[in-house]
């Protein structure tokens, strides 16, 4: 069971890929890392291979803030604060990269954070 588990997931780890390679037209990729602790979002211009913004629970302006990094009250922490940094840089229009995760949980409240605090995607 657990092989048709990965392959699964590496299917749609790659489905993810096309669709946002199709939708990116010029735009940042909002990058999206989820492990059990912590949460990292970050802003990357494929086109020069630069990372504009990033953000994550082990930021400085959220270490002492939030109690735990792995949980939805983080991730909503991290996504208004990717926001505020990329209005900064001047980036508003962004293509949304899960990394192949699901769009549940803490993606999710990322991800409406992060619109809620002025990012279009």
């Amino acid at each position: 069971m657990q092989g048709a588990v990965l392959e699964q997931y590496e299917y749609r780890l790659a489905r993810t890929r096309r669709k946002i390679d199709q939708a990116r037209s010029g735009r940042a990729r909002l990058s999206v890392c989820r492990t059990l602790k912590h949460i990292y979002a970050q802003l990357v211009n494929d086109d020069q291979g630069v990372t504009v913004v990033a953000a994550s629970t082990l930021s400085p302006e959220l270490k002492g803030k939030i109690k735990s990094g792995g949980n939805i009250a983080a991730a909503e922490a991290v996504g208004k604060l990717i926001a505020e940094k990329a209005q900064i840089k001047g980036v508003k229009q962004v293509v949304f990269d899960r990394g192949g995760h699901v769009y549940h949980g803490r993606i999710k409240a990322l991800a409406d954070s992060a619109r809620k605090a002025g990012l279009d995607f």
